[in-house]
This record gives C-alpha cells, structure tokens and sequence, in this order.
C-alpha cells in the first residue's frame, strides 16, 4: 500500500486465529497491539471464522491476554450464520447442528431451536465432540431435503504443535457423504465482512482486511473490494503471499509488525 491509500483507512476488521493468537498462546502483546490501534486512530472489528466461541468467551480470552475489547466488536462465523437463517426462516424453527456452543447459543439467541426432529436446517461447523452418529444423523436429513448450511471452510486450525483439522474437514465429510454443496456463510463469503462494515459505518475502500488466510480472509476482502494485508503468524508463507494474484496490498510478519507499516498518517 502506499502513503495516500493508507492514510485513507479509517478501519481494520481483523482476523483472530492465526493473527492474534494460535490457540491458547497469544501472538506478540496484544495488549500493546491494540495500543498500536488506538494510536493510530483507527476503528476495528475482530471478525473470525471460528464459530465454537460466542462474543463473550472471545472478550474473556483477549482479557486473559492482557487485551480489553467490547463484544460490540467481535463477529464470527456462528452469527453470519444465523443471520442467512434468519432471512431465509424469519419465523425460526428446529435446526440440526454439527458444531459447539457458539452455534448453538447464535441460533437460539434468534428463535431457532436445537433437535434433530422437523428441522428447517442442518448447520455444520468446527466441532471437537463430533461422532459418527452426528454425522449419520446430519447426512440423513441432508439426502431427505433439509437445506445443509456451514460456518466456514477452514479445512485446519492453527495450534502452537501445528495445524488441525478444522470446520472444512468436518463440512467435506457431509458433502462427500450426500453430494450435497453446503451454503457457507463464513470467509470468503461476503456475509461476514457486510457484518462487520455494517458495524464499522465505512466502506470497502477505508477498510483493511488483515488475516493469515489467502483463501478465506485475503479472497473474501478482495471481492468485497477492500485493501488486504496477509500477516505471516498463521497459515499461509511469504511465498505463497507473494505469489497470490491478485495480489495481497500488505505483507508483514505480525500484526504488530503491519501496524508500525501503517504509521505514516
């Protein structure tokens, strides 16, 4: 990015894992990252794929890391999610879920009930208790008509040992057993960046996206027509960055590092 467009940012919508933290070990200060932010004059959101969190465990976590941000700022898949629900089933109903406690109080936080009996969905997403017999149950409903729904397609997860399985791995199994496409309403898909730049008040052009995700975070802030910038604490390696087309606007190796980039207004 050079000078005029950076100093045309009014706003960040950040990715968490991978950029703020890999599981339980955060990456840098985040303390002073967001410190970083605030001097910089700039607004944010944290919008993540990640769905088995709800706002509040995410605001408790980033306090544990000496962090203290409002769930007024924090958007994840689990929400865009319920949203595209929402619209489709204004009157709610019973969905089946695949997934963690994040989904779950996101859908019945907006009138949709849990139960694998006359569901209007099935929802599929990260979730570290599956079985076969969810899988049996959710793919039965699938191939007898019920719309299949999912998060994200983040086929790994960052941890500090490596990476493991993610949402994609579990959604790729309900799609090879039914032939059926979910409707995705995580990155790249468009649902949860409109979240966030409903939020934020700011258009495309004032709005960086930051992630460690080419094919999640980087596409999806491309499409939207925003200016991207890929941090290299996560998924994807500089050569990957570089190679990229189009090309990513900002490549830096933390937040941190990308932040002092930007300190030039």
């Amino acid at each position: 990015m050079n000078k005029d467009q950076i100093k045309s940012l009014k706003a960040l919508i950040i990715d968490m894992d991978g950029v703020l933290w890999r599981e339980s070990e955060a990456i840098g200060n985040l303390a002073e990252v967001f410190a970083q932010i605030d001097r910089l004059n700039l607004d944010y959101i944290l919008a993540t794929n990640n769905a088995t969190k709800t706002p509040r465990k995410y605001v408790e976590k980033l306090a544990g890391f000496g962090a203290l941000v409002s769930e007024e700022r924090i958007v994840n898949s689990s929400m865009a999610v319920a949203y595209l629900l929402h619209k489709r089933f204004p009157s709610g109903g019973n969905v089946y879920i695949v997934g963690e406690s994040g989904l779950s109080e996101a859908l019945e936080s907006i009138g949709f009930h849990i139960s694998d009996k006359d569901c209007v969905a099935v929802v599929a997403s990260m979730d570290r208790g599956i079985s076969f017999e969810k899988l049996s149950r959710a793919t039965l409903l699938i191939r007898n008509g019920v719309p299949f729904y999912a998060t994200n397609p983040d086929r790994t997860y960052p941890t500090p040992e490596g990476l493991i399985p993610g949402a994609g791995s579990i959604i790729g199994a309900l799609e090879i057993s039914t032939d059926i496409k979910p409707i995705i309403a995580g990155k790249p898909n468009p649902t949860l960046f409109e979240f966030a730049l409903d939020r934020l008040g700011t258009s495309p052009a004032e709005t960086l996206v930051i992630g460690d995700r080419l094919e999640t975070d980087i596409i999806g802030g491309q499409k939207l027509g925003c200016p991207t910038a890929l941090v290299l604490s996560g998924i994807a390696s500089r050569e990957e960055a570089e190679a990229h087309q189009p090309p990513v606007d900002q490549i830096a190796p933390t937040l941190s590092d990308l932040l002092k980039e930007l300190d030039v207004r």
